[in-house]
C-alpha cells in the first residue's frame, strides 16, 4: 500500500528532473513545457504499469544526468556535453582538478559526480514504481483520456519546448557527430599539398608557432582586458619596430572555448576544424599530413616543446614531430604554480638551450605550447632579466607567493583579475622573446588556442589573435591573409578559420610564388 505522501513526493521527483535546465540560460523552456511532460509520464506509468516503470526511470535517469553534464560542459567549455565524444575528458578534468586544487579535491569533485548519478537512478526508479503500482492500474480507460489529452498538446509545433525536445536534440547531437565523423575520415585523405615541391622554400630561418593559452579577442574588445593587455601589446610594437621587425595580426575563429587546447593545436597542424576527441581521435589514426610533416619533406627538423605535458604521449608519434620536449626534459627544477608546470618565460628560454642553440643543425619548425595563462591562474609569475634564467629555482619566490585556488575560486572577479594578470604576463614573455631575438630573427606565429570559459572571457565569442612576427620580407606575404600591420588590429576584424591556417602557410611561402589568400576550408584546390 502506497503512503498518502508517496504519490505527491514520486512526482516531485520526477518534476525536478523535468525542470531540471540544460543550460541557465534556457531555464523558462523547461519550467513552462514540465507540467505537460510531467502529466505525460504520470499518464504513462498509470496505463503501462511494470513495462512503462523500467523504460521510464531509465530515460528520466539519463535526461537528469545529460542535463547536469550539459550545465558542467556549458560552463566551462561554453558547449554542451557530446555523449559521443566527450566521455574521454574524465580523465582530463581529474587531472586539472588534481593539479590546481589538490588530489583530495579530485577525488571528492569524482565521487560526488558518482554519487549525485547513483541518486537520480535510484530516485526514478523508486518514483516510477510508485505511480506504477498506483491504485489506478486498473482503470486503464481513465488513463487513456488522460493520455490522449496531453500528447497532442506536448508534441504541438507551438510548444515551448523541454525536457522531450531536450532528448531528441541529444539523439540528434550523437547521430550528427557520426556523420561529420565519417566526412572528416574521408577528408583528411584529400591533400592539395601531398607530393607538391618548393613549399616553404622562400622561409630561410626556423619557424615557431607559439600557442599563447587562453588567449582571445577578449583582449581587445572587454574594456576589463583590453586596458591592460592592449597597452602591453603596444609597448611590445614599439619596441618591435625599433629593432627592425615587422609584425601583422588578425583573428582566428577556434573550435573550442575554455579548455581542450590540443583540438585547437590539431586543428592548425592538420588544416582540419577538430571540434571534439572523436574528430581528434579520428585524424590522429586516418594518416593526415599535418604541417609539421610537410615542414619535415621540405627539410625542416621538426619539434614540439609542450610544458604541459607530464604523462606518455603516445599520439605524438602522429603528429610530425621529430622531438618531443615535455615537462620533464626541459629542465626545470622550481616549484610548480600549482597546475602550472613551469613560467612561460623558462620554456622559451629552455626550448632556446635545447635546440635552438646547436650549431650547426638544419631550420626547425617548432610548436610551443605556453602554460602560464592556463586555469587556476594562481600564483603569479613575472618577468625577470633573461640573463637571471637558470634551472627555474629563481622563479621559486614568485611560485610560494600569492592565495591558494581554492580561495581566489570563491569569487569571480578575482578569477577574472588573476586571468587579467596571467595573460598579461604571457604577452609579456612572448613578445619580450621575439625581440631578444630580432638579429636573426625567426619567423614567429604567435597565436590562442581558445578564449577562456564564458564567464571568465566576458566577450569575444571563440576567436583568437593571431600575431606573425619576422622579416619584413616574409611579413609581407601575409597581408594577403588579411592580416593587418601591427599587433593590434581592428577589434571587429572577421576572423579567419584556425583550421586554414596550415595551407595559407604551406601556401603562402613557396620561393617567387603569389602569396596565399585566405583559404576556403571546403575547398580541394591549392591557395
Amino acid at each position: 500500500m502506497t503512503r498518502w505522501y508517496g504519490l505527491p513526493l514520486a512526482a516531485l521527483l520526477i518534476l525536478l528532473v523535468l525542470i531540471l535546465p540544460a543550460d541557465l540560460s534556457q531555464t523558462r523552456l523547461f519550467l513552462l513545457a514540465a507540467p505537460l511532460e510531467l502529466a505525460l509520464v504520470l499518464a504513462l506509468l498509470c496505463l503501462g504499469g511494470r513495462v512503462a516503470r523500467w523504460v521510464l526511470a531509465a530515460v528520466l535517469s539519463l535526461l537528469g544526468m545529460l542535463k547536469l553534464a550539459d550545465l558542467a560542459m556549458i560552463s566551462a567549455l561554453g558547449r554542451p556535453f557530446n555523449p559521443l565524444a566527450d566521455l574521454t575528458l574524465i580523465d582530463a578534468a581529474f587531472r586539472l582538478l588534481s593539479g590546481s586544487f589538490g588530489t583530495g579535491t579530485a577525488f571528492g569533485a569524482g565521487l560526488a559526480a558518482v554519487l549525485l548519478a547513483v541518486g537520480i537512478v535510484v530516485a526514478m526508479v523508486w518514483a516510477t514504481g510508485v505511480w506504477a503500482r498506483g491504485p489506478w492500474q486498473h482503470r486503464p480507460a481513465a488513463v487513456a483520456v488522460v493520455l490522449l489529452a496531453v500528447l497532442p498538446a506536448a508534441f504541438a509545433d507551438d510548444t515551448t519546448g523541454g525536457s522531450g525536445r531536450y532528448l531528441m536534440a541529444r539523439f540528434e547531437l550523437v547521430w550528427r557527430t557520426g556523420v561529420e565523423l565519417r566526412d572528416l575520415r574521408a577528408a583528411a585523405t584529400r591533400d592539395p599539398f601531398l607530393g607538391q615541391a618548393g613549399m616553404l622554400a622562400a622561409i630561410d630561418r626556423d619557424v615557431l608557432v607559439i600557442f599563447v593559452e587562453s588567449y582571445g579577442r577578449s583582449s581587445f574588445v572587454s574594456p576589463y582586458y583590453a586596458e591592460r593587455h592592449l597597452a602591453t601589446l603596444r609597448r611590445a610594437q614599439v619596441d618591435l619596430a625599433a629593432k627592425g621587425l615587422a609584425m601583422r595580426s588578425g583573428f582566428l575563429n577556434s573550435p573550442t572555448q575554455g579548455g581542450q587546447s590540443w583540438l585547437a593545436h590539431a586543428s592548425v597542424a592538420n588544416g582540419l576544424r577538430i571540434g571534439d576527441q572523436a574528430a581528434y581521435q579520428a585524424v590522429l589514426a586516418s594518416g593526415r599530413q599535418s604541417l609539421f610533416h610537410h615542414a619535415r619533406r621540405m627539410g625542416f627538423a621538426t619539434a614540439a616543446v609542450m610544458p604541459g605535458i607530464t604523462r606518455p604521449w603516445p599520439e605524438a608519434t602522429h603528429m610530425g614531430f621529430d622531438r618531443v620536449l615535455g615537462a620533464a626534459d626541459l629542465g626545470y627544477h622550481g616549484q610548480p604554480f600549482d597546475w602550472v608546470t613551469m613560467p612561460d618565460q623558462f620554456t622559451l628560454a629552455a626550448m632556446d638551450r635545447l635546440l635552438l642553440a646547436r650549431s650547426p643543425r638544419p631550420r626547425m619548425m617548432v610548436q610551443v605550447a605556453l602554460l602560464s595563462s592556463h586555469a587556476p591562474w594562481t600564483p603569479l609569475a613575472r618577468m625577470l632579466p633573461w640573463d637571471q634564467i637558470g634551472d627555474g629555482t629563481e622563479f621559486d619566490v614568485m611560485a610560494r607567493s600569492g592565495e591558494r585556488p581554492e580561495v581566489i575560486w570563491r569569487d569571480p572577479e578575482r578569477v577574472r583579475a588573476s586571468y587579467r594578470e596571467a595573460l598579461d604576463y604571457s604577452l609579456q614573455a612572448v613578445t619580450s622573446y621575439a625581440a631578444r631575438h630580432s638579429g636573426d630573427a625567426p619567423l614567429i606565429l604567435i597565436l590562442g588556442d581558445h578564449q577562456a570559459a564564458p564567464g571568465i572571457a566576458l566577450d569575444g565569442g571563440t576567436d583568437v589573435p593571431l600575431h606573425v612576427i619576422g622579416p619584413p620580407e616574409l611579413i609581407e606575404r601575409t597581408a594577403a591573409w588579411g592580416l593587418q600591420p601591427g599587433l593590434i588590429p581592428s577589434s571587429d576584424l572577421k576572423a579567419l578559420p584556425m583550421e586554414g591556417l596550415r595551407d595559407l602557410i604551406l601556401g603562402g611561402f613557396d620561393a617567387g610564388a603569389v602569396p596565399c589568400r585566405a583559404a576556403d576550408p571546403t575547398s580541394q584546390e591549392r591557395c
